[in-house]
């Protein structure tokens, strides 16, 4: 049994979507996904996913997308990207599938972690950062602690967080949610968001004892990460 990531599936089965405008390495991006995940992944892993799932904009249209993924083997823990238009109230999307969770303002686990999460938002001192952000970067922090806060009231004290934008601005500076990680003392943060230019400059590895690891599908190659084994 091992726990896995992977975000920004980006999956299209229902609409008209092309990837490949973003790059050749794109093309056919799903069957990639596909052919890595059921190449090592069993029944018993689970794989947590970052976001960005389909670019669908009803529940009804990400029917397809989101039986594809039940379909693939493992446990799935999913969060919610900028572009899931489709995310529909959290209790309908946790009565769907029996092995697919959604966190909204709670969590899930994995042997002795809870894993928690949030969409999040840009960052402060970003170059796209404006006032209208503002309240939606302070309402992603209570979103995170929310779901950090569940996870302690039922006992768990070793956390593993999905966020779906990066938590820094460009220049890495901290921000909130990185005081919200480091103030949980969580081990590991899951991100995506990033794509083609932007993946030159991405947060990754050990920061303040927190792990950052970055999953958007073109940068680990459509193939899902090891996070423990």
């Amino acid at each position: 049994m091992a726990l896995y990531a992977i975000s920004d599936l980006h999956l299209a089965l229902n609409v008209d979507k092309p990837m490949d405008i973003f790059g050749q390495n794109w093309y056919r991006h799903d069957e990639k996904i596909k052919e890595n995940w059921i190449s090592k992944i069993t029944a018993e892993d689970t794989v947590l996913i970052g976001g960005d799932i389909s670019w669908s904009m009803t529940a009804d249209e990400s029917k397809d997308d989101l039986d594809w993924i039940n379909n693939l083997p493992g446990r799935k823990i999913i969060i919610k990207g900028n572009h899931d238009y489709w995310w529909s109230s959290i209790s309908k999307l946790n009565a769907m599938y029996e092995g697919m969770h959604f966190i909204q303002n709670n969590f899930f686990t994995y042997e002795d972690y809870a894993i928690c999460g949030t969409r999040g938002w840009i960052c402060p001192g970003s170059d796209k950062f404006t006032s209208r952000d503002e309240k939606i970067y302070s309402r992603e922090q209570i979103r995170l602690k929310l779901s950090l806060d569940a996870a302690k009231r039922a006992g768990y004290e070793k956390f593993i967080c999905m966020i779906h934008y990066p938590p820094t601005n460009e220049k890495f500076d901290g921000s909130a949610f990185t005081e919200i990680f480091k103030e949980y003392n969580v081990e590991k943060v899951i991100y995506g968001h990033l794509h083609g230019p932007a993946l030159s400059r991405v947060i990754n590895g050990m920061h303040e004892d927190v792990q950052y690891i970055m999953t958007s599908c073109d940068y680990i190659n459509f193939n899902p990460v090891k996070i423990l084994d």
